[in-house]
């Protein structure tokens, strides 16, 4: 019974306070009817995991006052080292943070300490900030969206409101703890896909799905399920995984594919524009195609893990460990029609 109810309250840490602070700020008709229907329903995700590790390490956090908040440059910035309380210091707050470890998106320094993450992903923002709708005043849904580096990063660009989704607890963990020191900030993060919405739900403006489409078992109802997220004319932008090749090509690896499972289809440029206009998308444009590099993708002390390095051929960098094209991603802006 005890075990019960201490995950049924670390669950309402990770679901119904989170839920309830984006119905808070939801004061569109459109996130008000999303809100209602995800809160009937009890994410799977919260099912896995030890849930109690994380609330536990959240809730010894200290409390601390950022003196400085900056979301729009690389580094996301929270709190100065001065801000750090009498009973706190840099030593035993870095060892607190350490214990979110493996920290994948980012790069952050909170209050003095500099988190190196694994993916640079202030490279992947600079590629696209500019290519995008300016997201001032609009709300905004971040698919897969991890720890919230880049739902920061919106919120740092002006949008009005932004709801992260992920199914993965560590990784919302992680948005927890940023959160405790960035609590005005008009950003939420839930644990659950995009299964769990309602079909046309439409109360996006701007819909972002970066590094989701290849883990999709059917890449066309991921597309259809992004379409539905926005209003009509809103704005999709989708950064995924090409390989070279002619209209309709796509590489479907039989194991791994750069070490990594769960990898479905890795399609040419020309075969990912036929399947979003086949979804219902209009003014498809390439804003961006590069080779991921071990200076963008990489292990550091705070994910002292395998990364790309361990996944390529350590005799040509231009092929997976497999024998696949190295890792190539493509940034593409699209309208619903």
């Amino acid at each position: 019974m005890t075990e019960t109810k201490d995950r049924s309250a670390a669950g309402a840490l990770f679901w119904e306070q989170q839920l309830e602070r984006f119905l808070g700020r939801s004061n569109s008709k459109a996130c008000s009817q999303l809100g209602q229907s995800l809160s009937a329903i009890a994410p799977s995700s919260l099912q896995h995991g030890d849930l109690s590790r994380w609330t536990d390490a959240l809730t010894a956090l200290p409390d601390l006052s950022p003196s400085a908040i900056s979301l729009d440059d690389s580094r996301l910035i929270i709190g100065r080292a001065d801000d750090l309380a009498s009973n706190s210091s840099p030593l035993a707050l870095r060892a607190q943070l350490e214990a979110f470890i493996p920290w994948r998106k980012g790069p952050f320094e909170l209050f003095g300490i500099d988190i190196d993450t694994e993916w640079r992903c202030d490279l992947k923002w600079q590629r696209l900030e500019h290519a995008i709708t300016p997201l001032a005043g609009r709300r905004v849904l971040d698919v897969g969206s991890g720890n919230g580096y880049y739902a920061y990063r919106m919120a740092g660009a002006g949008a009005a409101q932004v709801l992260g989704i992920d199914p993965h607890i560590p990784y919302v963990a992680q948005f927890l703890l940023l959160q405790k020191y960035l609590a005005e900030q008009p950003v939420d993060v839930l644990p659950v896909t995009l299964d769990d919405f309602p079909t046309r739900c439409e109360a996006f403006d701007t819909v972002f799905s970066m590094g989701v489409l290849y883990h999709r078992r059917s890449p066309i109802d991921h597309l259809h399920q992004l379409r539905d997220a926005l209003r009509g004319g809103g704005e999709l932008v989708l950064e995924t995984l090409i390989v070279d090749g002619v209209k309709g090509y796509s590489l479907i690896p039989e194991g791994s594919y750069a070490r990594m499972r769960g990898i479905w289809f890795v399609p040419s440029v020309a075969t990912l524009e036929a399947w979003l206009m086949k979804a219902g998308f209009d003014d498809i444009r390439v804003v961006n195609t590069s080779v991921t590099t071990v200076e963008e993708q990489r292990a550091t002390p705070w994910m002292p893990f395998d990364s790309l390095q361990d996944s390529l051929d350590p005799d040509d960098s231009c092929l997976t460990l497999e024998g696949h094209p190295a890792p190539t991603r493509v940034v593409i802006i699209a309208t619903k029609r």
